[in-house]
């Protein structure tokens, strides 16, 4: 039975992986500067957005938190749930986004959230949601084989379905359709997440976070001192244009953010600083920016 209590004691854990989160990134570019905004929102709830900004590893990057609540369901929400429109809801979760300076280091995105519908008659349902994903400039298979066998180990103890089924969610979910290409390399997405009841449910979400601040600081030290020119700074860039497209055109947290009154400022902090779009640009046969579409940016089993 869903009490109080429980939702109490998962917003604690949130509040406490974005601590843990924040400082890991913090402890790996000294250099960064921390800024950290505590907000309301006037319909119900709020939350703490932390940027980190202008260091020698993270060119931007966020580990927000927010708790929110009102009368309504989103659209967004209500979508493919039409049995809860009309419902009041409560939702929080750790949104995190890291954009790098050198191209050589991947961007990275994780996200760890609990939804909790109540109906006129006082019925809650609830549900978690979350997940994380890779998207390189330069790919590396090394990296690609460590941060699925990170997602792998998360899910085994579920079942021996639940990592191929996650991943492939996500690498439907992370696909711009536009593009007709992946935004990255994958890892785990879930959504609607409540058949394990709310203690093991809720396990696996904190464990999903977890398990994605060490196996991106790993990636992290592994290439953060990578060479790099003007040439690969240049692919970067154009390269951020995808991210920005799919979270604006594609990403429901965007879309749920956008459509529950959320705070502007928190919600597209995701988006990277600079971004170039080039018109028709293909990159040169043979050379490491086309492999990343033709090799690395498919769906392919890395483990």
């Amino acid at each position: 039975m869903l009490t109080p209590d429980l939702i109490l004691s998962f917003k604690q854990s949130l509040l406490a992986l974005q601590d843990t989160l924040t400082q890991t990134w913090l402890d790996l570019d000294s250099d960064a500067q921390l800024q950290e905004d505590v907000w309301q929102r006037p319909e119900g709830g709020g939350g703490c957005t932390r940027v980190i900004s202008g260091g020698q590893i993270f060119e931007k990057g966020g580990v927000n938190f927010s708790h929110v609540y009102g009368d309504n369901l989103p659209a967004s929400a209500t979508a493919v749930r039409p049995q809860l429109a009309g419902a009041s809801f409560e939702a929080m979760g750790v949104s995190i986004v890291m954009h790098p300076t050198n191209p050589y280091v991947p961007t990275s995105h994780a996200n760890v959230r609990l939804f909790v519908a109540t109906l006129p008659g006082g019925v809650s349902h609830y549900w978690f949601g979350g997940g994380f994903d890779l998207t390189p400039y330069y790919g590396f298979v090394e990296d690609c084989q460590d941060w699925h066998a990170a997602a792998k180990a998360i899910c085994d103890p579920y079942g021996q379905d639940v990592y191929p089924r996650f991943k492939a969610w996500c690498d439907d979910y992370f696909y711009i359709k536009h593009r007709q290409e992946p935004r990255g390399i994958g890892g785990l997405f879930f959504d609607d997440l409540a058949a394990w009841g709310f203690d093991k449910t809720a396990a696996f979400a904190l464990a999903v976070g977890d398990s994605y601040g060490k196996a991106y600081e790993s990636i992290v030290k592994r290439r953060q001192h990578t060479p790099y020119g003007e040439r690969e700074r240049a692919f970067q860039v154009f390269r951020r244009g995808r991210y920005a497209e799919f979270n604006l055109v594609y990403d429901r947290g965007t879309l749920f953010g956008l459509q529950s009154g959320g705070r502007t400022e928190s919600i597209l902090m995701s988006l990277p600083p600079v971004v170039h779009w080039l018109y028709d640009y293909q990159p040169a046969p043979g050379s490491e920016e086309a492999r990343l579409t033709e090799f690395f940016l498919t769906a392919r089993a890395w483990i």
